[in-house]
């Protein structure tokens, strides 16, 4: 049972999660289990990754709902990515309640990097603002969207790092539009992490409502700066596959210690 202190701690991660969230559309369910685990101080990886996964989703909607009035959200094609990734979110977290935590945070930060790279080498592209969703683009939501899922809910997370991306490379839209049609797949592959761990017993649901209640904040502050971030060319790339980095090493540092 968690202490006052912690339950204060854990709103506090939650604006900082929210925050990132709204930002770049990803990157707040990775630093949501570091900061469950080294700041709160949830003992057990596995409560602390199902918890994440919870108020993450539960975060990933308030933004969404920002993104949404702005009308960056292309409904069409985030749903068919999101459906498509649902199945393997729920296979993915199956199989990674079985893997050992810090494993799981170690391969984690791998995949960061390259992520991180590949965002970088197209940092300066524009992206076409009236894609749609059509025969040209489905199959590639569809295989994108499963391959993100299950690494999701292996991971435990939202995986808006990797459908950022995702959504770009099968579509071509910009990416303001990923950023926020990402976060219709962060809440559904999240919400169905979180209900494969919550039947194993694996969430703390008082943390996860302290949580959710700081990211609202940090959603609505993270919105409104990713809108003014957006007309710079190159700019709100690179601070995404910045904040990949930075936290990749952080996990490599912290989960190689402990192995």
């Amino acid at each position: 049972m968690l202490d006052t202190i912690q339950y204060l701690l854990g709103a506090g991660s939650g604006v900082l999660v929210g925050f990132v969230l709204a930002l770049v559309g990803g990157g707040g369910s990775i630093l949501a289990v570091p900061l469950m685990v080294y700041l709160v101080g949830v003992p057990n990886p596995h409560v602390a990754i199902g918890t994440s996964a919870l108020a993450v989703a539960a975060n990933a909607l308030t933004g969404l709902l920002n993104h949404v009035r702005q009308g960056n959200v292309k409904w069409r094609c985030a749903l068919v990515y999101a459906a498509a990734g649902i199945a393997g979110a729920f296979a993915g977290s199956t199989a990674g309640k079985a893997f050992d935590g810090q494993k799981l945070l170690f391969l984690f930060a791998i995949v960061m990097v390259v992520v991180g790279i590949a965002m970088l080498r197209n940092r300066r592209r524009e992206g076409d603002a009236s894609v749609v969703l059509g025969r040209e683009n489905a199959t590639k939501l569809v295989g994108f969207g499963a391959g993100t899922g299950l690494f999701a809910g292996f991971f435990g997370i939202g995986g808006g790092f990797l459908i950022v991306p995702g959504l770009v490379a099968a579509t071509g839209m910009p990416i303001m539009n990923a950023i926020g049609s990402s976060l219709v797949a962060v809440s559904a592959f999240g919400l169905t992490t979180a209900a494969n761990y919550a039947f194993s017993g694996l969430i703390d649901w008082a943390l996860a409502a302290a949580f959710v209640a700081g990211g609202v904040a940090g959603g609505f502050i993270g919105a409104r700066l990713a809108r003014q971030l957006s007309g710079k060319q190159g700019r709100l790339t690179t601070l995404f596959a910045g904040l990949i980095f930075v936290v990749a090493a952080y996990m490599l540092w912290q989960s190689a210690a402990a192995l």
